[in-house]
């Protein structure tokens, strides 16, 4: 059996006096697929860095194939000393690469090279560090959080590369859907211990569950065998003056194994404060338009949301998602048309750019509004601490200036307070960045949950099939599209992602239509196309129908969340349907045209 091209071995890390990774290991051979999953700060980052060589672990062994090549996608990108972005990706070539590939990888990712590492955003820094990792197709790839900062487009011309290429693949993501996509090996680092499941993603959750239960099965005994030593203790040895030594230093034993079975960490408590009731218009948008300059962002746009609706706005960075949904909130006004918003709403925001919170603020102030220590919920005052620790906030941040949070903190932050108001819609801009995959869940529990309206922009596609109910999706030039369900059946009905629509496949060539006969011919119409004329409409009344049927059923918002199989066999139904109506009109016109002629 070759050796592995990398292997790290009991492996450990203190940082700031505590264990950040206590014991782990990692093993990767040739055409490996795996991910790296674990809370938001149990140190998938670090331990991924260790790979990478670029920090040194206190304890254990790193084991590289000298003659392997390995690339590192780091979280935050350093591209300082080079001149533009195209030397920058080229300086990760080996000798024998040409720069066709960074040519490629660039375009492919929309920067031309030219572009200055000074002028850069945060997410051009990233897609920039990605060519760089991508362009010699290493032996190895170390990939943090490769998705962030990328649109829907560029994430699932992402996966196509990543599956394309031979590197072996350790990626860190919060996109399930990548990581289900992608993996075949899963390394859990839970509490500074790595464990492994040799299966992808999708079958990582009921393993990791079971483990849990066992564990948490294994604790239940510990205490039963702890009281029992303890009662013995107690009333085990009346009769003697002198304790057994022996049982006494086994119960010690006990009690040092419960101190060191530490509890799984916390798990995040998501409830939101509910509003009154809303009228049941929502929102209703009619021929709105907007532009910037010369640029239409939203043309002719018309929408009516229901009290209960779950819709998702979905395109390309730049499309004017949060556009969209700041005309449908009423925080901006439209060019042209009309947007009414309902009675009684009570409206709760994210803003995806985090722009909302003060970064001198305490984290409590953020969360009290400032002079007080408690919270409302449902008409139910809660401290703020309490609150603070159902997102995983230790009592001590409770006074930490909400500019020295990591991303992930500030996401939950945002969260916490969006949801902490009182509300009947919420209107979430990108709600999903920078949350742990564990976070993700409860989100999702909460938003099936919630009895209000919801109007969300997510570059998620597995959060968008949990949660969407439709989804309107940017066709270009100011166009927007509704489509029924979550994003996979948009992509059934539009026949592409987000991006360019499908174009329609060329029918295949049919024989020329019969020009009008000469006079000598006398072509008459056949018995079978006779039959056909008389017969196409009342066929095809039938199958309008049918599809007004389907229409209404799928009309139904709770319908893929009630009954998935119901709904999708109603969405295959219907393109049949439609499919079958489309045919029938073709053949009814082109009789039609033939019975004219021939008449005439």
């Amino acid at each position: 059996m070759a050796p592995p091209i990398l292997a790290l071995q009991g492996v450990g890390l203190t940082l700031g006096g505590k264990p950040l990774i206590e014991a782990a290991d990692l093993v990767v051979e040739r055409g490996d697929r795996i991910c790296m999953v674990g809370r938001n700060g149990s140190g998938k980052s670090t331990l991924l860095k260790i790979a990478a060589g670029e920090i040194e672990p206190d304890k254990g062994e790193r084991f590289f194939q000298p003659d392997a090549t390995v690339r590192y996608l780091p979280q935050e990108p350093d591209l300082s000393g080079f001149d533009d972005v195209f030397s920058f990706v080229v300086a990760g070539l080996g000798p024998s690469d040409g720069d066709y590939r960074a040519h490629y990888l660039l375009h492919a990712l929309g920067l031309t090279g030219n572009e200055s590492p000074q002028n850069l955003s945060g997410g051009e820094a990233r897609r920039a560090a990605l060519a760089r990792a991508l362009a010699p197709e290493p032996d190895i790839l170390l990939l943090d959080e490769p998705t962030n900062h990328l649109d829907l487009p560029a994430i699932e011309w992402l996966e196509g590369e990543l599956a394309s290429l031979r590197s072996a693949l350790v990626l860190i993501s919060h996109d399930r859907r990548l990581l289900q996509n992608l993996s075949r090996v899963t390394i859990w680092l839970d509490r500074g211990v790595t464990k492994r499941l040799n299966q992808g993603f999708g079958d990582f959750e009921t393993w990791r569950d079971a483990l849990l239960e066992q564990e948490e099965r294994d604790a239940q005994k510990l205490d039963r065998k702890i009281a029992a030593e303890e009662h013995w203790v107690r009333y085990g040895v009346t009769a003697r003056r002198k304790r057994n030594v022996r049982r006494m230093a086994g119960l010690a034993t006990l009690r040092q194994a419960k101190r060191d079975a530490k509890k799984s960490v916390g798990e995040v408590k998501i409830s939101v404060a509910e509003g009154k009731v809303s009228g049941k218009l929502v929102v209703e948008a009619e021929n709105v338009s907007k532009s910037f300059g010369d640029r239409a962002v939203v043309r002719n746009f018309s929408l009516r949301m229901l009290r209960g609706d779950r819709l998702a706005l979905v395109g390309p960075n730049g499309a004017g998602k949060s556009t969209l949904i700041n005309l449908l909130t009423g925080a901006l006004e439209p060019d042209s048309g009309t947007i009414r918003l309902g009675t009684n709403l009570q409206m709760a925001t994210l803003d995806q750019r985090r722009a909302a919170l003060d970064p001198n603020a305490t984290l409590a102030d953020t969360l009290t509004g400032g002079g007080s220590d408690w919270v409302e919920i449902n008409g139910e005052k809660k401290h703020v601490i309490g609150y603070m620790k159902d997102f995983l906030f230790a009592p001590e941040q409770a006074r930490t200036p909400t500019g020295k949070l990591s991303g992930g903190e500030r996401a939950r932050l945002l969260l916490a307070r969006a949801l902490s108001l009182p509300s009947n819609f919420l209107a979430l801009d990108e709600p999903t960045n920078d949350l742990d995959l564990e976070t993700l869940d409860l989100l999702q529990e909460m938003l099936g949950d919630y009895p209000g309206t919801i109007l969300l922009v997510s570059h998620d596609r597995d959060f968008l099939d949990r949660v969407a109910g439709s989804v309107v999706a940017a066709e270009g030039q100011g166009k927007w599209i509704e489509y029924a369900g979550g994003y996979s059946d948009m992509v059934a009905q539009r026949g592409a992602g987000v991006g360019p629509a499908a174009k329609p496949k060329p029918a295949e060539k049919k024989p020329a239509r019969v020009e009008a006969p000469r006079a000598e011919q006398k072509r008459r119409l056949s018995f079978k196309e006779k039959h056909a004329l008389e017969t196409l409409p009342e066929k095809m009344e039938k199958l309008r129908a049918a599809a007004l049927r389907l229409h209404e059923i799928l009309a139904d918002h709770e319908l893929y969340a009630r009954d998935p199989k119901r709904f999708n066999d109603a969405t295959a139904l219907l393109a049949r349907t439609e499919a079958e109506l489309a045919a029938a009109e073709d053949q009814w016109l082109e009789l039609e045209i033939l019975r004219e002629e021939l008449s005439g």
